[in-house]
């Protein structure tokens, strides 16, 4: 969607149109959906944290800049929201719970071999993923699973982008040496480029 027609978008739901906040949402869902659950490792959590930061975005699109991206307004208060979350409550990550979402349902044609072999994978990158401190995971996230430009997320982190590139890249050697330095893990791995 271009970002006029989102302004339309943001217009007519800010105006109470129903079935723009409808294609809002369905717009914007699933990548936020994605964000959360990779940040937290939990699907519970991630659920309510994509439905309270709908809300609250909803009920304050009056407040909107249009000058900004959307996307980076709603993953602002989503992580805000987050953060808000674990301080309430310390989340115990259980990477065997996170189905990878990426914006797509489950596949029940899939077979059971690829199943297993892509459980496995999404297993160890999860792991992997929950032992980076918290601004190198959200930035490994936004930069892979949201394909997020290193400029939009040094604007939505407020870091230079010289700093982005730093945490990706530290962010990422330590993913590899960690699935390297696990027996399990990097078979997993190896299951998937064999």
């Amino acid at each position: 969607m271009t970002r006029r027609e989102e302004q339309d978008l943001i217009e007519r739901a800010a105006a109470g149109d129903r079935a723009a906040s409808e294609a809002f949402i369905r717009a914007h869902q699933a990548s936020l959906y994605g964000y959360l659950l990779r940040l937290s490792g939990k699907p519970e959590i991630a659920e309510d944290i994509v439905q309270e930061a709908f809300l609250r975005v909803l009920t304050n699109l009056d407040r909107f800049d249009p000058r900004f991206r959307f996307s980076t307004w709603l993953f602002t208060i989503a992580k805000r929201l987050y953060i808000n979350a674990s301080q309430r409550l310390k989340p115990a990550y259980d990477s065997d719970t996170v189905s990878g979402w990426q914006g797509r349902g489950e596949a029940p044609e899939t077979g059971t071999v690829d199943g297993e072999v892509d459980g496995n994978l999404r297993g160890a990158l999860q792991a992997a993923l929950m032992s980076l401190p918290d601004e190198q995971r959200e930035i490994v996230i936004l930069f892979h699973q949201q394909d997020w430009p290193i400029w939009l997320i040094a604007q939505h982190l407020d870091m230079p982008e010289g700093t982005i590139k730093s945490h990706l890249h530290r962010g990422r050697k330590k993913m590899r040496r960690l699935l390297d330095q696990s027996e399990k893990h990097s078979r997993s791995v190896g299951e998937v480029w064999s």
